[in-house]
């Protein structure tokens, strides 16, 4: 009787880029994923005043591979608002967490 070992699962740090001039079909999408990356502070609660540049998400996963499928498979991706060939993601131990 053969067993295979499921695949070790890490957390990654994951950071994808939008693509340039992407920022109002990004509010399009939105409804459908909650998670950018900012360029700066916001000044408000508006969603409007948001000036969003990527998006940034904490991943479980066994390889890089993995999360790729993953990310092609968003509606950011598929609609072209994400920049695949930029993305960056790191594995890691969180250090604290606030539940």
């Amino acid at each position: 009787m053969t067993s295979e070992a499921t695949p070790r699962k890490y957390e990654w740090l994951v950071v994808i880029p939008d693509l340039p001039g992407v920022l109002d079909k990004r509010f399009i999408v939105r409804p459908q994923f909650i998670g950018a990356l900012l360029d700066e502070v916001p000044k408000d609660d508006d969603p409007a005043s948001l000036k969003m540049s990527g998006s940034t998400l904490v991943a479980v996963a066994s390889s890089r591979e993995e999360i790729m499928e993953v990310l092609k498979a968003d509606p950011y991706a598929k609609e072209g608002v994400w920049d695949l060939d930029k993305v960056q993601m790191w594995p890691f131990k969180c250090a604290f967490r606030k539940p």
